[in-house]
């Protein structure tokens, strides 16, 4: 983070829970980071632990009769949150895009693809339909759709997974964002349009300077594009780092934990067995006091009975564990 320059998105505290029968059900406990401008960042871990949510609640896209939520997101220089909803609905799909997970889903069936960029452009920049549809055309040519005038014509359906997922990025970029919020973008392509779709994001981000949240649970892909990383668990967030230190030096249990459990090509001799992280995320009405990785933990001692803070142990490098308090055992 430049010590000169606000960052363009800066999440304080932020709380979300979801109304039940039985009371409110925490799924996001008071995670703080933030993003500037051209710059990139990773909100990693296993599914279940918050990392959509927390993308859903920045953009106020979760059902407010069962939502609620606390904090604060600033964008820009303005407070998402307590903004009033017409404001918000100017600024999402407009100045922050969002990338869904999956296409077929985020994608309405029963519209062309040509019809679904093209509205984006009309509610947004208030074309006319002809221009947006125009516009429409270009963006598909941006990020590398072929023949985009017969392209525009088809259905979410008539597209391979990787068109529709080209198609999902040119709408989320039409409006030229400040800022891109990725949800798994990849999660459904073979390897090979894997990597086309992340080097499309990173030339696309270059030229629009924009910034990139991405959300993944593939370190693979975390490690390749980002500039920065934040490890979340059980909603909350467990350590932070630049990409490089964090895959040189992971310091949390969890995030050891989940580098161990990557497969490793090794041409030269028999496989290494592959290590799993012991146990489950708990569910969101069950997360255990104290620090919630401690049933999982193999160093946790009594200290882990209680919510740990965080202890800075390197440049831009912070880890919320006991483990790394002063006189700490941690090896």
């Amino acid at each position: 983070m430049s010590s000169v320059s606000r960052p363009l998105l800066q999440v304080q505290d932020l709380h979300a829970a979801f109304a039940t029968p039985n009371g409110l059900v925490p799924a996001v406990d008071g995670v703080s980071f933030s993003l500037s401008a051209g710059k990139t960042l990773g909100l990693v871990g296993e599914s279940g632990c918050g990392k959509t949510v927390t993308a859903l609640t920045i953009l106020r896209l979760l059902p407010e009769a069962t939502s609620h939520y606390r904090g604060q997101v600033w964008f820009a220089g303005q407070e998402l949150l307590s903004l009033p909803t017409a404001d918000i609905r100017t600024i999402r799909g407009n100045r922050i895009a969002m990338i869904f997970q999956e296409p077929m889903t985020a994608l309405n069936p029963v519209l062309t693809i040509g019809e679904q960029i093209s509205e984006v452009l009309r509610l947004h920049r208030g074309l006319s339909r002809a221009a947006a549809w125009e516009e429409a055309g270009r963006s598909l040519l941006q990020v590398g759709i072929a023949d985009p005038a017969s392209r525009l014509s088809q259905y979410p359906h008539q597209l391979s997974g990787g068109l529709r997922q080209r198609a999902l990025i040119a709408m989320a970029l039409v409006c030229r964002p400040q800022l891109v919020i990725a949800d798994e973008p990849t999660t459904a392509l073979d390897v090979t349009i894997q990597a086309q779709i992340l080097a499309l994001l990173a030339e696309l981000q270059a030229g629009l300077n924009m910034a990139l949240l991405l959300i993944s649970h593939n370190l693979g892909v975390v490690a390749q594009i980002t500039d920065r990383v934040a490890v979340m668990y059980a909603g909350r967030l467990v350590e932070t780092a630049g990409t490089v230190q964090l895959f040189a030096q992971p310091r949390h249990p969890y995030t050891r934990g989940l580098l161990a459990s990557v497969p490793k090509l090794n041409f030269h001799s028999a496989p290494d067995p592959l290590q799993a992280i012991p146990g489950q995320v708990p569910s969101l009405g069950e997360i255990p006091p104290g620090c919630p990785f401690q049933p999982r933990c193999p160093r946790a001692f009594s200290s882990c009975n209680q919510p740990p803070p965080w202890f800075q142990v390197g440049p831009e490098h912070q880890v919320a564990c006991w483990l790394y308090a002063p006189g700490g055992n941690y090896a």
